[in-house]
């Protein structure tokens, strides 16, 4: 029985290879991933219908953020980036950490964008002299060193380290350099909604005493109005911080800082409101243009390359770069 089936399969497969080698060649050109990915220019985002303060006060104009739109490198899109204008092939290994892959690098950028929301919030209402509890800080880690001896992952939230909890990361970094190398921590942490345990053995580089991870700050707060923000699951990174602050903080203040205009911009920021440098600026120009903003924001740092790109083609839009959310505000008021 077996001898007859394999024959059939046999005389079916000399029959059709041709038909069958075909499917699989266009399977690996169409799927096939090259370790490149493809930068291009994005486009803009309304953040007025994606943040929402209580009873806030209406906008006249837009403020939104841009983005840079990322496609992974299978071999049609690495064909067309020879031919098509601002499609930028670059190594995948150029956009991870060491020790990453590429999906890693995406899921730390989904963190980067739970901590620029949070500071956005937070230094929204602190400008805008808004209430707001801060009732706790977690701290989520958000990068495991090749040197790292742990059992971590990326995403775990840290409640404690040797059962001592700490709202600080400094007061964190200055425990850990209190303990001896080679000592091994043990670390209670969140993940997946269930608290378990984790240990990590401590090294040493340039004086320093080391866990291998790197940690960004997560808050527990309330706020008075309450304030919620929607996002998609393909959204990732920080880059949106500075945006989001100030839709936020043009809902809290009743005086319109858009003017009727139409905005875009892009930069980190932090809880104290200090806007900073972000990547793929290029992309994010040339998204703003095409979607016709007036006026575009960007961190100082990245003013330089920004206004070659507006300079090497011919945009219209003004070009501002700005160092805090206060500045921001102030020249837009103008």
């Amino acid at each position: 029985m077996f001898t007859k089936v394999y024959e059939k399969g046999k005389e079916l497969i000399k029959e059709n290879y041709k038909f069958l080698l075909s499917l699989v060649l266009l399977f690996v050109f169409f799927f096939y991933e090259l370790p490149f990915v493809i930068y291009r220019p994005g486009g803009t985002i309304d953040l007025s219908s994606r943040v929402n303060v209580e009873n806030g006060y209406e906008t006249e104009g837009t403020l939104s953020m841009s983005y840079v739109s990322m496609m992974k490198g299978n071999i049609p899109f690495v064909l067309a980036s020879f031919i098509i204008p601002n499609w930028d092939l670059v190594e995948s290994k150029s956009i991870t950490l060491e020790n990453e892959s590429v999906d890693e690098s995406i899921e730390r950028d989904h963190l980067f964008l739970e901590e620029g929301l949070d500071n956005a919030i937070i230094s929204a209402y602190t400008l805008a002299e808004k209430e707001i509890n801060i009732k706790n800080i977690y701290h989520v880690v958000t990068y495991i060193a090749k040197e790292a001896e742990t059992d971590l992952k990326l995403g775990d939230i840290i409640l404690n380290i040797n059962g001592k909890e700490f709202k600080e990361l400094i007061d964190l970094q200055k425990y850990v350099n209190s303990l001896h190398k080679n000592d091994e921590v043990t670390f209670t942490v969140l993940r997946s909604d269930k608290e378990i345990t984790c240990h990590a053995k401590l090294y040493e580089i340039e004086n320093t005493l080391k866990v291998g991870i790197q940690i960004i700050n997560k808050y527990e707060y309330e706020t008075d109005p309450k304030v919620t923000i929607e996002t998609k699951t393909s959204e990732s990174g920080s880059s949106g911080g500075l945006m989001t602050a100030l839709s936020i903080y043009n809902a809290l203040t009743e005086s319109d800082i858009t003017k009727g205009r139409k905005i875009v911009g892009t930069g980190t920021i932090d809880i104290e409101g200090i806007v900073g440098e972000i990547g793929g600026i290029k992309y994010k120009l040339l998204g703003a243009e095409k979607a016709n903003a007036e006026i575009f924001l960007c961190p100082l740092e990245n003013y330089a390359e920004a206004k070659d790109v507006k300079e090497k083609n011919k945009l219209k839009l003004e070009l501002i770069p700005v160092e805090t959310l206060k500045e921001a505000v102030e020249v837009l008021q103008k």
